[in-house]
């Protein structure tokens, strides 16, 4: 069973009389421990799959199934209870409080997730995710004693400390120059070789080319999924 499951998914917007069809019958499948890249132009579409996708929003028609779940039938608290066990948000801006360590930081989906986490485990599981992203030795620091990339890092570890299913990243580079984007998905494909699934969501082909597998959207419906890597977290084309 794939870990990720859309079929037919159609998402419509009502904007007074005009109804603007987002997505128009978008079918896509996601194994675990791969590592796609989702593209697309401004209105393309891309937003409204990685909204639902990520369970902040659910479709007008079609079956979204998450690691064999109907999340698409689902109200919003039990998508929120799905969003907060399962996915693990990175976001083009890396939402750091400044005033709080990285490791304080990363421990924050512990202190405010659904399952209690005692003190113990909560420094024990951050001090863990931030090693994962190369940042162990950095954990007293504070965002703004950082660079770019290290608080993009801190961001992912923070996105990792739940053992997420599937890492979900919007733009994860869209702040970064390019050394440091290089930096940051070499984190991401790391991951993605120890067994993360890993879902991109980019406009940059040379990010997407970081992935194995590219998914291409345009006016709402995929016109193209190839696989661009032949080894986990390989560059280049197969």
């Amino acid at each position: 069973m794939p870990l990720v499951e859309l079929d037919d998914v159609v998402k419509v917007y009502h904007m007074g009389e005009v109804e603007v069809r987002a997505l128009a019958g978008v079918s896509l499948s996601v194994e675990a421990g791969d590592f796609v890249a989702i593209m697309g132009a401004s209105g393309s579409g891309k937003s409204t799959l990685m909204n639902i996708l990520g369970c902040l929003d659910r479709p007008s028609s079609g079956s979204y199934r998450l690691a064999g779940i109907d999340v698409a039938s689902l109200d919003a608290n039990a998508r929120a209870e799905i969003r907060n066990a399962r996915i693990g948000f990175v976001f083009q801006s890396f939402n750091l409080l400044a005033r709080t360590s990285a490791l304080e930081n990363v421990e924050l989906p512990l202190i405010y997730g659904t399952g209690a986490v005692g003190s113990g485990e909560r420094l024990r599981r951050s001090a863990r995710a931030l090693a994962q992203v190369g940042l162990d030795g950095r954990e007293h620091h504070f965002p703004s004693q950082l660079s770019g990339g290290q608080q993009q890092r801190v961001a992912i570890a923070r996105a990792l400390v739940t053992d997420p299913a599937i890492l979900l990243a919007d733009e994860p580079t869209g702040n970064l120059d390019s050394a440091t984007s290089q930096e940051v998905m070499e984190v991401l494909r790391g991951l993605n070789a120890a067994g993360k699934t890993i879902i991109l969501i980019t406009h940059e082909s040379d990010i997407a080319g970081w992935a194995r597998r590219r998914v291409v959207l345009r006016d709402g419906r995929i016109v193209e999924d190839v696989v661009t890597a032949r080894e986990p977290g390989a560059r280049g084309a197969a």
